[in-house]
C-alpha cells in the first residue's frame, strides 16, 4: 500500500505537531520554512521524512505566521495538484484573496506556550474544535479531504462563514490574550512600588493571565489583519468594564450579584464534546447534488450548537450521490433535525445501541 503523502509549509509549534501526528499515523511528510535550521531540526527529530514541496502530496498545510498565508498558500496551489488548507486564526483575508476551489481555509483552536520544534505535541489537536471556513464554491471534494484528515488528528470539525469566524475568534481568542497582557502589565507596574505584589497573585490572577505567557511574536500579524473585529471586542470589554466599575462604585449589591451569577451559569453552559457513545443518534443526510452541501450541513450543526462525535461520508445506494453520516448526541436531534429539513437536507436518524 502506497503511504499518504502531505506536506507541511512552516515548521514552528503547530506544523511540527501537524508533521508529529501525520507521521505517526503513517504519512510521508515533507516540511519547509523560511528558517533553514528548522528544517534541519524537523528532519533530525524525524517529524519529517524530506525537506521541500512534494508536488504528488494529496493535502498540504500551510503553517506560516497569518501576514504570509496567502502567499504560501498560492505556493502550494502551484507546486501540488491536491488540496490546499491553512491554520491561521484569521481568516476573512485569506478566504477573500484564494479563489481557487482546491484551498479550504482553516483554523485548529489549540495551542500552547511554547514555541517552535521543541513544542511540537502528537497530540495537541486531540479533542480540540478545528474550524473550516469553505466558501459556497468549494467543491465537497475538497471539504471532505480537509475534514477527514482533522477527524483521524482527533480534532472536532465545526464549519463557520470566514468573517463570522473572524468576529468570534476575537472575543474567545484574541480579546483574551490582549486583556491577559493588559492585566499582566497592571501588576507588574504595581509591583515596582510594592514588591509584594506578584507574589501576592493566587490561583484566579494566574488562570486569567496564563495565555499571557505566549509568543507575542503571532499577535502582532494577527492584530494587523483582524484588528477591526478586535478593537470592536476591545470597546465592548471597555463598555462592560466601564458598566460593572460604576455598579460596584454605586454599591448596588443586587446588579453585582445578578451580574456574576449570570457570568457563572454562562461559563457552566460552555459546550463540549460528546464524552461518551451512550446517549448518541446516527444522522444520515444525503448530499445534494450542489458545491458546497457537505459543509453547508456542519455549518447548520454548528449554527444549532450541535456536538457531533463522529461522522463520515458513505456511498449512496441511491446512486452516485455521497451520505454524510453524523454521531451526535441524541438531547440534540430533534432540533438538528428541523434545521437541516428547514434548509432543504433530508435526513434520517436512528438510535444507536
Amino acid at each position: 500500500m502506497n503511504m499518504r503523502r502531505c506536506n507541511i509549509l512552516g515548521l514552528g509549534l503547530i506544523g511540527g505537531s501537524l508533521a508529529s501526528a501525520l507521521t505517526a499515523q503513517g504519512w510521508r511528510v515533507s516540511g519547509s520554512d523560511a528558517k533553514v535550521e528548522s528544517e534541519g531540526e524537523a528532519i533530525s527529530l524525524g517529524i519529517i521524512h524530506e525537506i521541500g514541496i512534494d508536488s504528488e502530496a494529496e493535502i498540504s498545510f500551510v503553517c506560516t505566521p497569518v501576514g504570509a498565508v496567502a502567499d504560501q498558500v498560492r505556493l502550494a496551489l502551484r507546486s501540488t495538484k491536491g488540496v490546499v488548507t491553512d491554520v491561521g486564526g484569521v481568516k476573512a483575508p485569506v478566504v477573500a484573496a484564494i479563489e481557487d476551489p482546491r484551498f479550504v481555509g482553516g483554523h485548529p483552536m489549540a495551542g500552547s506556550e511554547l514555541i517552535g520544534l521543541q513544542g511540537a505535541d502528537a497530540q495537541l489537536f486531540n479533542n480540540a474544535v478545528w474550524v473550516l471556513t469553505p466558501t459556497p464554491n468549494t467543491p465537497d471534494s475538497s471539504f471532505a479531504v480537509v475534514a477527514n484528515v482533522v477527524k483521524s488528528l482527533g480534532a472536532e470539525v465545526v464549519v463557520l462563514d470566514a468573517q463570522r469566524h473572524d468576529q468570534l475568534v476575537a472575543i474567545v481568542s484574541h480579546l483574551p490574550h490582549l486583556t491577559a497582557a493588559t492585566l499582566m502589565g497592571l501588576a507588574s507596574d504595581q509591583s515596582q512600588e510594592h514588591v509584594a505584589v506578584l507574589r501576592l497573585a493566587a490561583g484566579g490572577f494566574r488562570d486569567m493571565t496564563r495565555v499571557a505567557s505566549g509568543h507575542p511574536a503571532i499577535w502582532l500579524d494577527i492584530c494587523k489583519e483582524n484588528r477591526v473585529a478586535i478593537t470592536g471586542a476591545l470597546g465592548l470589554l471597555i463598555e462592560g468594564l466601564s458598566s460593572m466599575r460604576d455598579v460596584v462604585s454605586r454599591q448596588d449589591e443586587s446588579q453585582l450579584f445578578t451580574r456574576l451569577q449570570n457570568a457563572r451559569i454562562a461559563r457552566s453552559n460552555i459546550p463540549g464534546r460528546v464524552r461518551d457513545l451512550l446517549d448518541v443518534v446516527e444522522i444520515r443526510v444525503p448530499i445534494p447534488d450542489r458545491s458546497g452541501a457537505a459543509a453547508e450541513i456542519f455549518a447548520i450543526a454548528a449554527e444549532l450548537g450541535v456536538n457531533t462525535a463522529n461522522f463520515e461520508v458513505v456511498h449512496s445506494v441511491e446512486g452516485d450521490r455521497g451520505v454524510l453520516v453524523l454521531v451526535v448526541e441524541e438531547i440534540s436531534k430533534d432540533v438538528f433535525r428541523g434545521g437541516l429539513i428547514a434548509r432543504g437536507f433530508r435526513p434520517s436518524v436512528t438510535r444507536l445501541s
